[in-house]
């Protein structure tokens, strides 16, 4: 079945990023310590993880990649990964100094792709979409319930992460600057 004509990948991510304030309010509810909503929550935010799965590949096999999806689908996977992460750590379920570190290289990473944008769109790469990935999952197991005994699983996961985040970020000014 074909989709209508308005409904594009583009409008997925669009949708993802708006739906991001139902996610917020499910890690938030009944102060953050009801265990049935943090899973809730955790599905709401793997659901809406699926999507940037989705809109990419939907938007390469219809060849209906443009230059605005390829830059709003990272901005909506930062909005995503962000509103969890503060959130959580809001509630001190996840440790600032990870949401400062991963932030400040999402947001630089985003205004340095708009200050450079006239030399081309730098597309995620490989690295920056297995980046996603262990920020994803590693932020989602600081939402579920799980016993402190997997703490250490939990922190090795988002420490992976964090590693990543960081040498991507190097990674795209390299990329850019032999473009240059």
């Amino acid at each position: 079945m074909k989709s209508p004509a308005f409904i594009t990948p583009n409008t997925l991510t669009v949708t993802r990023i708006l739906l991001i304030p139902i996610g917020v309010f499910t890690i938030f509810y009944d102060g953050g310590e009801n265990s049935k909503f943090q899973i809730i929550a955790w599905c709401i935010y793997f659901l809406l993880g699926l999507t940037d799965i989705a809109d990419g590949k939907w938007a390469r096999q219809s060849n209906r990649i443009t230059a605005l999806g390829t830059f709003l689908d990272p901005v909506a996977d930062k909005a995503l990964i962000g509103s969890a992460m503060i959130s959580l750590s809001i509630l001190g379920r996840f440790p600032w100094w990870i949401t400062f570190v991963i932030l400040f290289r999402e947001i630089g990473i985003t205004i340095f792709r708009l200050l450079v944008i006239k030399d081309g769109v730098i597309p995620a790469s490989k690295g920056g979409k297995l980046k996603t990935g262990f920020q994803g999952f590693g932020v989602g197991f600081f939402m579920l319930p799980l016993p402190s005994s997997l703490d250490w699983f939990k922190y090795s996961f988002i420490g992976v992460a964090v590693i990543l985040t960081i040498t991507t970020g190097f990674d795209y000014l390299r990329t850019w600057y032999q473009k240059r």
